[in-house]
């Protein structure tokens, strides 16, 4: 819904890709949800265009679209007919609404979070210049295209102290862009997870850490890049390289945060490089051809590093690319795609925690899983750092 897949293709489509009946997803979405799938996606943009109207000058025939709207004579049937009056009115009768520099929201989760492990993750790992983690509060650069246009900008997220919600704030630049934004947003802090239901599966494992997550990726491709450029290195070596890539083919930026200067290279951009120019930030190059060869897959959309990717086909199109290996595809899978039983057995971390010195019986010990495995590496690693 949030991607605009439901619209494009229709409910028959995306039951196609769950491997179930379109009635069998309306039968499921409204037990979880309690109403049907096309009433909870018009609700959820009817919400947003009620922000949008009161917290920005947007007129309201590009409220209509930012939201998610196909036409501009939907939208307002639609929020007539739930609010009893015309989008013009609503915003005549809010308080003196005016160009806000920032937007804010609240991502709603299933307790337990495990809030500060996520922010070490990412912390540890976060790209200069792109992202930083100060404080409990997660900021990174975001470019994303809707409808043909780019729009660049920040954001920030850090956890509510009174609910189970993530305070989201946004840059007012990337108003027009807010449902994919926060669709990226909900992925990289994985806030679908359901953690009863993980803890049950993964038993014993999970009860020294209750409510930890899998990180996601705000952007799939570039995920992907730091996995490649982390190859047989240290987090901290490849954190340094990342930040060489994002300063020398990046797009510079300017926020309200010192620490915030760049926006993440696109795949097209990294596709026309020669791979000497990304070999010489210091790494060997055969890593730099991977990274090419990577992006060009990316841009020419042989790839997709999205969430609602085929698993399988994805992974086989990840393992044909040169220098991609099996620790690679899983973990792009793992982020990139948000695939909950993603694996990279042959991890040095999770053979460590383990015991393990043999990858085979690694990934024997993680049949029994699944489909959680990407949780229990998490577990894992966690069980690796010190209390």
């Amino acid at each position: 819904m949030e991607d605009s897949t439901l619209d494009e293709t229709g409910l028959e489509s995306v039951a196609a890709q769950l491997g179930i009946t379109d009635r069998h997803l309306r039968r499921a979405f409204g037990a979880e949800f309690g109403v049907s799938p096309v009433q909870f996606a018009q609700t959820q943009r009817l919400l947003l265009a009620k922000r949008l109207l009161t917290d920005t000058v947007l007129p309201v025939t590009e409220v209509a679209f930012a939201s998610g709207f196909g036409s501009v004579r939907r939208f307002n049937s639609l929020f007539k007919q739930r609010y009893r009056m015309q989008p013009g009115q609503l915003r005549r009768h809010a308080s003196a609404p005016g160009a806000a520099d920032v937007l804010k929201f609240e991502l709603s989760y299933r307790p337990p979070y495990d809030w500060p492990a996520l922010c070490a993750f990412l912390g540890a790992r976060a790209i200069a210049g792109v992202e930083t983690v100060e404080g409990g509060c997660y900021r990174r650069t975001a470019r994303i295209a809707v409808g043909g246009s780019e729009h660049r900008g920040w954001i920030e997220v850090a956890q509510s102290p009174k609910k189970p919600a993530l305070r989201v704030t946004v840059s007012a630049s990337l108003a027009k862009a807010l449902p994919p934004l926060l669709s990226r947003v909900k992925s990289l802090m994985d806030l679908a997870c359901h953690p009863v239901e993980v803890a049950q599966a993964l038993g014993a494992m999970a009860r020294r850490h209750p409510g930890l997550r899998v990180p996601g990726a705000f952007d799939g491709f570039e995920v992907a890049v730091r996995a490649i450029l982390g190859q047989q290195v240290s987090v901290a070596a490849a954190r340094t390289v990342a930040g060489r890539f994002a300063a020398a083919f990046g797009d510079p930026i300017e926020t309200p945060f010192a620490a915030l200067t760049t926006v993440f290279p696109t795949a097209r951009r990294i596709a026309d490089l020669p791979y000497g120019h990304i070999a010489r930030l210091g790494m060997p190059g055969a890593r730099a051809r991977s990274v090419v060869a990577l992006a060009r897959a990316v841009a020419d959309a042989d790839l997709v590093l999205m969430p609602n990717a085929d698993i399988e086909s994805t992974l086989d199109r990840l393992r044909a690319l040169p220098g991609v290996g099996e620790w690679t595809a899983q973990y792009i899978a793992m982020r990139s795609l948000a695939w909950p039983d993603a694996f990279p057995h042959t991890d040095l971390g999770v053979m460590k925690a383990l015991g393990e010195s043999d990858a085979r019986r690694v990934l024997a010990a993680g049949e029994a899983w699944r489909p959680w495995r990407a949780y229990a590496v998490m577990h894992l690693w966690q069980s690796l750092t010190k209390e």
